[in-house]
Formats: C-alpha cells, structure tokens, sequence
C-alpha cells in the first residue's frame, strides 16, 4: 500500500496533472501561466529552454520529501501528456552515491518510492541503470512502465567528444531495438560516421551512415519522460540543457530546493512542510561566547532532557546530536571533541560515532534500530549524500558560526521530523542549534542567510524559522494566564553603506550598534527596543542613505519589523484559540460534519438520476488525424495528431472489450461518495451511449482513453454539484446545525505552528494580534496605492479592545483553516477573530471583486446558520466598505461584537 501523501504534495502533484493536461491541448508556456494564475502565484515569462519540449519544477525545501514526489509524477506526465500507460522514464541524478540510493528504493517493494509506481503500473514496472538496460527485454517496452536512474554525467559532454561517453557509442546489445524503424523515425537519430570508426573499430566502411545502436538514440527515439532530481545540484555546466535535447524527452520535470531559472509552477513553502509534520521548527538557537566546550556541555544536556522527554511518546526516539568539529589543525577537531565527551563529560564511548572523510563509523549502521547505542555523531563537514536520520535533533557547530562550512547541510539534518507525524510533546516538534557566536542577532542572520541560499527558504520563512533560546524556554515554562509576553528581540538589520551611529539622536544611540558582516556593514537594533523607538531608528538610517538605497534600506527594516511581530504572536507565547464549533448534520441521531460527502449522502442522490450524456467529450478522426475536444471546467480543449501507436491495458488483450474497458475506467474514474457498484452502472450505460448513440467506436474510445477519463472526472463533479445544490434547496439547509457539546471532534482548532502560509504580509503596520507569526495574503496598499479594503478590516480587528486574538483565513486548506459548507465546495471566511469572552467572530469582507450575488447571499445564509441558536457566543458578519444602512467598515464590527 502506498504511503499517505501529504496536502502540499497532493497540491503540487495536481498543479502537475493541470499542467500537463492544458498543455496537451495547448502550448506549455500558455499553461504554465495559466497555471500560475490559478495558484494565485506571481506570472512570470516560461522560459522555452528546451524549444517547444514541456520543462517545469516543484520547488520543495530540504525535508520535503522531493524523491517520493519525483514518483508520483511519472503517472501525471504519463496519463495527461505522454498519452501512455507504459512510459519509459530516464531520472536523472547528481551523484553516483544518489544514483545507488535510488536505485535500491526504487527496487525495494517495502519502499515508498516503489510502492508509489507499483500502485499505479503494479507487476509492469522495470527498474534499472543503464547497464541492465542494455539487457531488457524489447517487449517490456511498450508494455510496462520502465525507469532508468542514471546520473546526468553520463551524457553531459561536449558535442565533438562524444566519443568519450559510451551512451553515445554503438552497442550491438541494443539492436533490438533499432529493428523495422521507419524513415521519420530515423531523421534526428545519430549516425555512424567515419570518425566513429576510429574509436570503435568493429564497425567497417559499410556501417557508414546507418543508425548508431546507442542508449543516446533509443532515448531519442523513445522519448523518456525525463525526471531531474536535485535539479539545483544536477546542471553542471553550460551543455546541460544540450545535452537533455539530445535526448529528445517527452517532457522535463524537475525537483529543488533553491531553484535558479527553472520554470517553478509550484513552489511549496517551509511552512507547508512544518504544518504537515515533515520538519521541526522553529529552530532554538542558542549562542555561545565563552568557546566550544561551554558549547559541547549545553548541547549534551539538552539531548539528555530531549531523550526523557521522548520515552514518553508512543513510538520509539532517540535524539541524536550532531556536533561539527573544526578540521584537523583546529583546537576542537574530532579526536579532541571525542576524547572531552569520553573523559570529561562520561560519555560512552559506543554511543559516538565519527563521520568524516577518512573515518567513517556509521556506515551500515540502522540509527533507527532501537538496539543502536548511537546518540551523539562528529563530523567537520558534509555528512555523505543521502544521510538521513530523522532521530537527529540538535546540532553543535564548534566552528564560528560566520566561517562554518556546510552548516546549513547539518541544520538540514536536524529538521526532519521522526516517522513525519506530529510529537505528543511539543519539545519534540523543534529543532535545536548551539554555535560560537558573541551575538544572537548576528548568528540568526548568518544561519538565515544559509537557509535561503542552500535550504529552499524564502526570507520570510526564516523570521519566524529561528528562535531565541530565552524566548523558547519562556514559552515551555509559563502557562498562557501567568505569562507575560517577551521583549521584542534582538535583530540584525543589513545595511548597503557604512552608517554612523554618532549621528543618531542621544536618545536613540543606546539602542544600536554596528556590526560588520562579510557583505558589509550591520546595524544591531538590541532586545527590548519600542516600536516608537524602531521607527524613529528607522528613520534616521534612512536619513543617511542615497534615494536608490532607501529602497533596500525601507525592505531591510519591514523583514526586522516582520521578526519583532513573529515572535510576540500569540502562537509563540503558548496562547491557544479556542475551539470553533463546525456545522453539521444529524445522522441517525448522531451529529456529523458537514462535508461534501455527507452533503451527497443526505441528499441520497444516484448516478442514474441523471440522463447519460458527455456532450463535452468530442473524437473526430480522419486518414490522416486524430483529433478530441473536451470541455473541461467550461473551458474549451482540443487534443490533436495523437500518436497512432496502439496504447496497452494492464489487464487487456487486444482487441479489448467493453468489459476491459469499463474495468479501466472504473479504476482511474473512483470517488469518495460513489459505491463501485453505481460507478460500474454508469460507466455501462455511459459506454453504450457513446457507442450507440455518438457512434464512437471501441478502438477510438482505447485511443482517447486518458482524455475520456478526464471527461468523465468532469462530469462527475457537475453532477455531484448538482446533487449538493437540490440538498441546499430543499429543508436540509435548515437541519444544518452545530452541536450541542462542543468538543474536538465536532470543531476546529487553530493551533500553533499549524499555518501554511505561502504569501505573507509585508507593510509598515506591527499587528499584535494575529494569533501567527505570520499572515497570509494580506496586502496593505493596491497598486494605485491605496490601503486595501482587507488590510482596514485587519487592522480594525487588531485594536479593537474585545479581540483577543485573531487569524486571517487560509483559502481551500480544508484541514488547517475553518470552512463552512456550500452548494458548491466550501466556503473559507476571510477573518476569525477570538473575543476576550470567549465568543467566535467569523468576519467575511464581501468586495467589490470576485464573489457573483449569489455566491455572496448563499455565504451569507450558511454564515448565519452557524452562528444561529448560540446566544451571541457565535458571531457572523459580512461587511462591506459601507453597508445598505450607510454604516462603516468599523461601525459594522462595531454593532457585531459591541
């Protein structure tokens, strides 16, 4: 069974799927904007690298898993652009220790990354390198899903030294499958020529023009779907993107952490991957300035009280730390820091372990069996490619933190989360860093610096990345009613001059000093400072800047202003938002939430309700084409010119039947809410419809079985709408209710450090408020720069006296953000606020943008049957700039909540 997939990887598995179907019935750089559009993500130009061949990139931060995801995208590329079900895939990596990693996954049926082909192609899935390839069977192509993992080194070579590469050589191994090519075929293949002969000299005169037998020209001729893993490590040199064309792929897929100018189509913030449970964050930093052994001694103790904490979770953890000497003609080098932790602080000596370049202890060592002593690990620099242990949970870098190499690869290592599930105790959801540094701002920025250029964090990620040592203590010792909220902390503020500090008002001068970096100079803004006193800071650095820096200098203070809000949020300081009652319905006699399934269920709606019809799927076929239309979403598609080479069933013989094809479809078109039973109902009369009534036949509909599939999953949608519009219509609407206990099953729970956020807000305003760190998709000023509508409605909650705290609602995150159910899907308000008696205000700002009449009036009636029968303890309101009374923005929540 394949492992869960996460919602972020869900989401960009089906940014994929959407672009590879709009780009089979268009161009790829029109999809990709397209695409971009939908996700609400800035449109930048495609860049057409690999002239008219579809290239894009997930972008996925260390941790997130971006293998397991490489997998579930050969089937996306397969289905919905390839047009096959038994692709040929050259994956792509790095490194020859990568390439052998992946290979032994991929062939292990335990592993993830198999199960996730093996779900999909089941026993029609070959793995192999390029040398097994050589001995494959000609019948497994075509007929089942063949993946071949090799490095990109094995092809990436100048083009008049081809020579020098055997993929580019005749091999007689392959002939196979050269046999009865046509004359089209052969166009773009490599030929043997005369300078062939004089490096392999078996070939004779006669040879002379035919078609080279090589693993170059059977990708060219096959078209691989092509995956580039760690695609930011994986384009050494200028030749690479010539090199992939030689290879002539289908489509290019590539997966990194810190993209260059790849054609990002979906891009997967940390704070996806911490709500998900893949990474530990934030990461405690604590700085030391009386030298490494001060370090080594705080970083051993604070693994000792991690490794009590996680005997009491259910599943077994053992916290490791990491600790990364300085190179051998430094004081605290490895057989140093090991002789102090033996000698000086009684450890064992089987529970360390070296890695380094030449000692190299925990090779084919299990770090997760509970039989490994193993807890503390000494390194200097990288540990090897493909380390991966989850049980590492605080790094001690013994290096100063400025000059450290590869740091942010260890920092790296002790983000992963154990087994990808939230811990019990939340000491176990962080990460923990110790390093030699004389200031906690200083050491924040550097580690910053390193996240964003080598991890896949965006800049803002980082703000609320890093924490404080003092701060986190303070928020596991106070409860939230004895706990008063910490000083804005320390930050670092680069600067693109040398600013002088004398200048400064006096009153100003105690709160700053400077700080040199390697880019240049700092200003150091201490613990404590007021927002009054940070402004006027501001100010006066700017007072010493040129024009064209006061751009940067303006960017450099709201990043500062963002870290000083991030860690006063309610989130950080173990404030909790109470629970929000969630409406539902009753089933016999027991309440249950209201989602589109039991929407479906109440309504009590089949299949066969409806008329069969699928005037949205078209085939027109002539001698010499092959066209499909398919209304997808009221957007019109046209697929042409499919390859005629006869497609292949798992299950099928050929010629199909009816039957093999009502069983294919039944596989690829389940949903939730259908029984197998009524799917298989529709899906006969459906095929006999298209069959008798639009006179496709069999043969056309095998074809066209990827775009008919996705007809399907279309029309499905308008019919389960359809079913969800007549139950809104009918007395269900008014059964809809909250239940009587409130409790954790029947409600929903904003909690800490659960907030994907992918577009945070950046303005001038601190809000004190907002329950996280950060706020998602909130802009304070439009493009003609006026102060936007749902920045006043921000802002108007943060100082309003009853607020307690509030959030800014994430769109369609179904777990993490509070919906409520509509005819359609669901409905996310845009504000909930915590009053400080306790009641829910759901506040939704009804602009002049994007909602139709109804959409707002349907919004507005299930708002107010949430808050209906609560004795003003639930609140809705759907404001406007001003409303049918001629009240204000402000007088509206005014009148809602008092």
């Amino acid at each position: 069974m394949a492992l869960q997939l996460k919602d972020y990887q869900e989401r960009s598995l089906k940014a994929l799927e959407k672009f590879f179907t709009l780009t089979s019935f268009s161009t790829a750089e029109k999809a990709f904007e397209k695409c971009l559009f939908d996700e609400d993500m800035n449109v930048v130009p495609y860049n057409d690298r690999l002239q008219g061949i579809p290239s894009v990139c997930i972008r996925i931060p260390t941790g997130g898993g971006k293998t397991l995801l490489a997998a579930h995208s050969i089937p996306m590329a397969a289905e919905n652009y390839a047009n096959t079900d038994a692709p040929i895939v050259l994956w792509l990596v790095p490194t020859d220790m990568i390439r052998q990693q992946t290979l032994a996954a991929l062939t292990d049926v335990r592993h993830p990354y198999r199960q996730a082909l093996q779900s999909h192609y089941g026993d029609r899935l070959k793995i192999c390198d390029l040398d097994t390839l050589q001995t494959m069977n000609k019948h497994d192509i075509g007929n089942s899903c063949v993946v071949i993992v090799t490095t990109i080194q094995t092809f990436n070579i100048g083009k008049d030294k081809t020579h020098q590469r055997n993929a580019y050589a005749f091999d007689e191994s392959l002939s196979e499958h050269f046999t009865n090519l046509t004359t089209s075929q052969t166009e773009t293949l490599d030929k043997v020529t005369r300078e062939t002969l004089e490096h392999q000299p078996f070939l004779s005169e006669k040879d002379i023009g035919r078609v080279k037998h090589s693993l170059v020209n059977f990708f060219n001729l096959h078209r691989p779907i092509t995956i580039v893993d760690e695609a930011h490590k994986n384009r050494g040199g200028k030749s690479f993107f010539h090199t992939i064309q030689q290879l002539n792929p289908k489509c290019l897929i590539e997966l990194t952490a810190t993209p260059k100018d790849n054609n990002v189509l979906y891009s997967v913030s940390a704070a996806e991957l911490k709500t998900d449970h893949m990474i530990k964050l934030p990461v405690v930093l604590t700085e030391h300035r009386q030298g490494w052994q001060s370090c080594l001694i705080d970083a051993l103790l604070q693994r000792a009280d991690l490794e009590l904490i996680a005997q009491k979770e259910a599943e077994y953890i053992r916290p490791i730390l990491l600790i990364q000497a300085q190179d051998k003609n430094g004081e605290a080098n490895a057989e140093e820091v090991k002789r102090f932790l033996i000698e000086e602080n009684s450890i064992s000596e089987d529970w360390i372990a070296i890695s380094t370049g030449k000692t190299r202890e925990l090779e084919d060592i299990n770090l997760f069996s509970e039989n490994c002593p193993i807890r503390v690990v000494i390194t200097v620099e990288a540990l090897k490619e493909g380390w991966d242990c989850s049980f590492a949970y605080i790094l001690a870098s013994l290096q100063n933190i400025n000059s450290a190499t590869d740091v942010e690869q260890l920092l790296g290592r002790v983000l992963r989360m154990p087994y990808a599930k939230e811990r019990q105790n939340k000491e176990l959801n962080k990460a923990y860093a110790h390093v030699i540094s004389d200031s906690i701002a200083a050491a924040t920025s550097t580690l910053k610096d390193r996240m964003v250029e080598n991890m896949g964090f965006d800049r803002w990620e980082t703000e609320a990345a890093i924490v404080p040592a003092i701060q986190a203590k303070l928020e596991l010792d106070e409860s939230e009613e004895n706990y008063k909220k910490p000083n804005d902390p320390e930050t670092l503020i680069s600067l693109p001059f040398d600013i002088n500090i004398e200048e400064f008002e006096a009153d100003l001068q105690g709160y700053v000093r400077k700080h040199e970096t390697s880019q240049g100079t700092a200003l150091v803004i201490t613990t404590g400072t007021t927002d009054e006193r940070f402004d006027q800071i501001q100010d006066a650095a700017l007072n010493q800047a040129t024009p064209k820096q006061q751009v940067y200098v303006e960017s450099m203070f709201q990043e500062a202003r963002a870290q000083r809000q991030a860690a006063n949020a309610p989130e950080n300081w173990n404030a909790q938002f109470s629970l929000i009652p969630q409406l539902g319905l009753i089933f016999d006699g027991n309440w249950q939430l209201a989602d589109k399934e039991a929407i479906e269920d109440f309504a009590d709606w089949d299949l066969l309700d409806f008329p069969v019809s699928l005037e949205q799927f078209q085939i027109r076929e002539t001698v010499n084409s092959f066209e499909i239309d398919v209304n997808l979403k009221n957007e019109k598609l046209s697929y042409g010119h499919i390859d005629t080479k006869q497609l292949h069933f798992a299950d099928m013989p050929t010629p199909i039947s009816e039957t093999d094809l009502i069983n294919w479809l039944d596989r690829k078109t389940r949903r939730t809410g259908l029984t197998q039973t009524q799917l298989r109902a529709y899906l006969v009369k459906l095929l006999a419809y298209l069959m008798r009534e639009k006179k496709l036949s069999l043969t056309s509909l095998h074809r066209a079985q990827f775009q008919l599939v996705q007809a399907i999953k279309d029309e499905l949608d308008r019919l389960s709408h359809l079913a969800r519009k007549k139950a809104f219509q009918t007395d269900m609407f008014d059964l809809l209710v909250v239940d009587d206990i409130v409790n954790e099953e029947n409600s929903f729970e904003f909690k800490a450090g659960v907030y994907p956020v992918k577009k945070p807000y950046r303005g001038s305003y601190k809000f004190k408020k907002h329950f996280y760190a950060e706020i998602n998709d909130l802009i304070e000023k439009t493009e003609k720069g006026r102060v936007s509508e749902e920045f006043i409605c921000a802002r108007l909650l943060d100082m309003h006296s009853k607020v307690k705290h509030w959030v800014r609602n994430i769109e369609s995150q179904q777990r993490t953000s509070f919906w409520l159910p509509t005819d359609r899907n669901y409905f996310y308000p845009d504000f909930i606020a915590e009053l400080t008696d306790g009641s829910i205000f759901v506040l939704e700002y009804k602009g002049a943008h994007i909602d139709t009449a109804e959409d707002a009036l349907i919004k507005n009636d299930v708002g107010k049957q949430w808050a209906k029968n609560s004795d003003s303890k639930r609140i809705f309101l759907m404001a406007s700039a001003q409303d049918k009374f001629g009240r204000s923005l402000e007088e509206q929540i005014n009148q809602a909540i008092g």
